[in-house]
């Protein structure tokens, strides 16, 4: 069994017709069954956010923020060393390697990068400030402090930092074609909608107004495969990877797109050909240009 060493917290929805505490974590997380949360209720790992225990009768309170522990039966362990490239007053940016997530989720409790950045660095109130999907490796930035962190969130939602990425990915005939006629770069940009698909934690491209836009290059080629340079204007679950199949090339070693593999031990031997190489910003505490770029190389190149 593995605990995690760091409480999860959830604030309680405003409106509701929960009665109790224990009935709300049941409905919420339904496939942790409801023996489960009265033991964990038992050994004290539901509390409220100042530490006070809940019981089993403990009556909802709409808006309180609430802690629980999140357990595992086995964990993974993702024999990959991540890196810390940068770290001031404000921020850290660190090196994600393939297979790792940066949050805990699913069977991942303690092995995250955000759970080994805190152990690594003492710093309790770390906050990433954006995701990348476990299978993509390259560079996230979190936030230190907390009176500061408002300004760096404003970097991602007013679309001031810019983050290119670099993948592989099997070139069509047409585009060999092409290349007979072209020298490189070759460039498109893509624009379209993307939505939830089923199962819920894959998304697809559909028709109506676009809410997802990626610029794409080709910078080199080596036989059949092609590094690309992709920079995403918006920030979709999946995008890239979603665009490139829109090209009729998917990323290497996609276990989502174009087809859903059957789930599996992580193939330590096959990683995803992503890469988030890139991030530049001006930073909004000291006027300056940051630059940073991934130490990690993607292994199909």
């Amino acid at each position: 069994m593995s605990i995690a060493s760091q409480a999860s917290e959830i604030t309680l929805p405003a409106v509701t017709n929960y009665t109790t505490v224990y009935d709300f974590l049941c409905a919420k997380f339904p496939f942790i069954t409801p023996q489960v949360w009265q033991q964990r209720i038992a050994d004290g790992k539901v509390h409220w956010h100042d530490g006070e225990p809940i019981t089993e009768q403990t009556g909802y309170m709409p808006s309180k923020r609430l802690c629980y522990y999140r357990e595992v039966e086995a964990e993974p362990v993702v024999p990959f060393a991540h890196r810390i490239l940068y770290q001031d007053k404000h921020f850290l940016v660190a090196d994600k390697p393939h297979f790792l997530p940066v949050t805990p989720g699913g069977q991942y409790v303690n092995e995250c990068l955000l759970a080994r950045l805190k152990k690594q660095t003492g710093i309790t109130d770390l906050v990433p400030l954006h995701r990348l999907d476990r299978d993509t490796a390259g560079l996230v930035l979190f936030s230190i402090n907390p009176a500061s962190r408002a300004d760096y969130c404003q970097l991602f939602s007013l679309q001031k930092i810019t983050k290119q990425y670099q993948a592989v990915a099997k070139l069509t005939a047409s585009i060999e074609q092409q290349l007979l006629r072209q020298s490189l770069p070759l460039q498109w940009q893509i624009k379209n909608r993307i939505e939830k698909a089923t199962p819920k934690f894959i998304n697809h491209i559909v028709k109506g107004e676009a809410n997802s836009e990626s610029d794409i290059q080709l910078a080199a080629k080596c036989d059949n495969k092609g590094l690309f340079c992709l920079t995403p204007v918006t920030g979709k679950t999946h995008q890239l990877r979603l665009h490139m199949l829109s090209l009729g090339m998917p990323i290497l070693n996609d276990i989502y797109y174009p087809e859903l593999q059957p789930k599996g031990p992580p193939q330590f031997d096959a990683p995803l050909q992503l890469l988030a190489k890139k991030l530049a910003f001006i930073d909004p505490i000291t006027g300056q240009k940051q630059s940073f770029s991934s130490s990690f190389q993607l292994s199909e190149w």
